[in-house]
């Protein structure tokens, strides 16, 4: 089922370890609304934004960074959606196999209030809502069917859309049992996150088994990790979704050339305007999915 009307999500920085690796990735919270700015600009309907530490580059959850990046946003621009992440402080380091909870360095674990504390104040239209815990490496994201519960009736008291971003199946079916709740208001709106490690891959196949498993009527979009980011835009166009593109998934434009946002955001209009689709203004994705302003 293509798609005929697509709005495009650009995650603008995320929490990786990625500026060393790429020196467009934006660090102080001028640079990430400024880069923010240039996607919508080149087609982005939906910024998805994280912050920084200005100095060290590393990823934050300090309020107040999120709260100069939006009023930078707004003061030049009060067309784009802004999404806040809503993701940050679920990482757990453990520790060595005799004792484990002997955190390491990195982790960063607190309760759900306050890691959706700058959505709450700010109240963007957009917050995302990572619905379930993962693995990696060396360390686990942790979060609870309580965490998740707490989180989206937050969410709710403010009319904050949360983007529910699933990673693998299970994750649907935890966002299905916050919708029978009556957490979520319907018709709900889900990020497909594919290529991330052990979770879905970023295939076709794994695109389709998520959308399948949709509650019906809901709006959903995906993105692909890595060089897997304009295959899987191309696939989300063709089963009828929507698009993320940015540099939090991805720091290339092509092998050894690193891209920016607008580049990446460019690529993706194009892609999708080839599949004979249309990409949809911010005006238009905030009708679709019945945002407040």
């Amino acid at each position: 089922m293509l798609a005929s009307a697509v709005f495009i999500t650009c995650a603008v920085t995320g929490s990786g370890d990625s500026v060393r690796k790429n020196a467009h990735v934006p660090v102080t919270p001028e640079q990430i609304a400024t880069s923010a700015l240039e996607a919508h600009e080149a087609g982005a309907a939906i910024v998805h934004v994280h912050v920084r530490d200005p100095a060290s580059g590393a990823p934050s959850r300090d309020p107040a960074l999120f709260r100069e990046v939006f009023e930078r946003i707004r003061a030049r621009n009060r067309e784009v959606i802004v999404n806040l992440t809503g993701g940050m402080g679920g990482d757990l380091m453990l520790g060595p196999d005799e004792s484990p909870l002997d955190f390491g360095r990195g982790t960063d674990f607190v309760g759900p209030r306050e890691r959706i504390a700058h959505i709450i104040e700010l109240e963007p239209e957009i917050g995302s809502l990572d619905c379930g815990s993962l693995n990696f490496d060396e360390s686990l994201y942790g979060t609870t069917p309580r965490y998740l519960r707490s989180m989206a009736e937050a969410y709710r008291s403010k009319r904050i859309r949360p983007e529910i971003e699933v990673f693998e199946l299970g994750h649907i079916e935890l966002a299905r049992q916050l919708m029978a709740e009556g957490l979520i208001e319907q018709p709900a709106l889900f990020q497909l996150c594919l290529g991330i490690k052990y979770g879905a891959p970023a295939t076709a196949e794994a695109m389709q088994a998520m959308r399948d498993a949709l509650p019906p009527g809901v709006h959903w979009s995906a993105f692909g990790v890595g060089r897997m980011q304009m295959p899987m835009v191309a696939s989300a166009v063709l089963l009828g979704g929507n698009v993320r593109v940015g540099l939090e998934d991805n720091l290339y434009l092509e092998k050894g050339v690193p891209a920016t946002n607008a580049q990446l955001v460019e690529r993706a209009v194009r892609i999708v305007e080839l599949l004979g689709a249309r990409v949809q203004s911010s005006a238009e994705a905030r009708q679709r999915l019945g945002l407040r302003r």
